[in-house]
């Protein structure tokens, strides 16, 4: 069947009876290359906005270089990716559109194109601009903005229940756990003797020189420079033992381990978002698509996550390693939770609102760029709207 014909109801004019008043037809099987190449394109856009935040904590702490800490992110991101079937099935259902928009758009591969197409401009533009935001809400919002725009409308009970208020929820949720956590690991830290050590700061300077010579031209030579500093002037190391381990290396490795956690959780709650596209569409199944998906988010991770890390490592607030590990241990417990039970929050927002915890707790958070990230949050979602439904009015004009 070269043409598959898709007639939808005004969900209003379906509550009162009416007959069907909208319909649209669309080329099937290239409508099908369509929603792959788009879906991908979203699948890349995540990668490069989102599979560094769950390692920002090690970078921003000093504990790892950039390239470890990317090649440890994208390692464990294809792990959750790859268990995504098996472990957080619920989200792929809910991310299906089913219900939100009415059974025959929901797959309509022109209607879940669109959204794809939408969303992954949206956090495409975030990523230029450095700032982190919620692929979960740029594709609530696309998938509300394409089905606005067959005509169709959405169901505003289950946009509520189902996608805004645990994504209204979650950061709230993370910046108050790590909130509580930090002081009692401060404390329990103190009561078994750890100390914060203070640190010498080695390194090169170039100091300009008068030469004597002809020309009196102006030379640099490379000095040793010499700075004893504490605090977030130098990264910090922690003095002291557990069960006769160097704190200092039980707190980096429970550090790496839970960045590598938050990574995990993200693939597992982000992927089946991207993948309930291609299997709504009926594009490729699931086992198909989940290799796709899981790969187009590592290479876009690979290649475009440098000015996210910068931000969401350095620019939100100073952090040492005892504090990236509470930031990173709430993310992974609440992500994780919430994949297992179908809840699609935001990664990034609980990642960010546990480093905004932290922020709280030491009062050194950065208010410009705090700003910033909160102001292209309140962004994301409408822009979705806007942009989805300029999709579907343009994938529908090719057709």
């Amino acid at each position: 069947m070269d043409n598959v014909g898709i007639v939808v109801d005004d969900l209003a004019a379906g509550r009162r009876g009416r007959a069907p008043n909208i319909s649209f037809h669309v080329d099937w099987r290239s409508m099908i290359w369509i929603v792959l190449c788009v879906v991908t394109f979203l699948a890349w856009s995540n990668g490069s906005n989102a599979n560094f935040k769950g390692v920002a904590t090690v970078y921003g702490s000093g504990s790892a270089s950039y390239k470890t800490a990317l090649a440890w992110a994208t390692v464990t991101q294809l792990a959750g990716s790859l268990l995504t079937l098996v472990l957080a099935a619920g989200l792929v259902k809910t991310f299906s559109a089913k219900g939100l928009v009415p059974d025959a758009v929901a797959v309509s591969p022109l209607f879940l194109g669109a959204a794809a197409l939408g969303a992954g401009l949206t956090v495409l533009l975030a990523t230029v601009m450095g700032l982190p935001v919620s692929t979960t809400h740029g594709l609530t919002g696309a998938l509300i903005g394409a089905g606005l725009a067959t005509g169709a409308g959405v169901d505003l009970g289950v946009l509520g229940k189902s996608f805004v208020l645990p994504l209204l929820l979650s950061p709230l949720l993370a910046m108050a756990t790590s909130v509580a956590l930090y002081p009692s690991a401060r404390f329990a830290r103190r009561r078994l003797g750890i100390r914060r050590e203070s640190c010498v700061c080695i390194g090169k300077e170039y100091v300009p020189l008068r030469l004597a010579a002809a020309g009196g031209g102006t030379s640099s030579v490379e000095a040793v420079q010499l700075a004893i500093k504490t605090g977030s002037g130098c990264t910090e190391r922690y003095e002291g033992a557990v069960l006769g381990i160097s704190a200092q290396s039980v707190l980096s490795s429970l550090h790496f381990l839970s960045a590598g956690a938050v990574c995990f959780a993200r693939g597992l709650n982000d992927t089946p978002k991207i993948v309930a596209l291609l299997i709504g569409a009926k594009a490729v199944s699931g086992s198909a698509g989940l290799p796709l998906v899981a790969v187009a988010m590592a290479v876009g991770g690979l290649l475009g996550s440098r000015r996210v890390a910068e931000t969401m490592a350095k620019r939100i607030t100073p952090l040492n390693a005892g504090q990236g590990f509470i930031a990173s241990l709430t993310t992974a417990g609440l992500v994780i939770a919430a994949s297992r039970f179908g809840l699609p929050v935001s990664t990034t927002h609980v990642a960010t609102g546990g480093i905004f915890g932290i922020a709280t707790v030491t009062g050194q958070a950065r208010g410009k760029t705090v700003f910033a990230i909160l102001t292209a949050w309140v962004t994301t979602l409408p822009l979705g709207v806007a942009l989805g439904a300029a999709a579907l009015i343009a994938l529908r004009a090719l057709h």
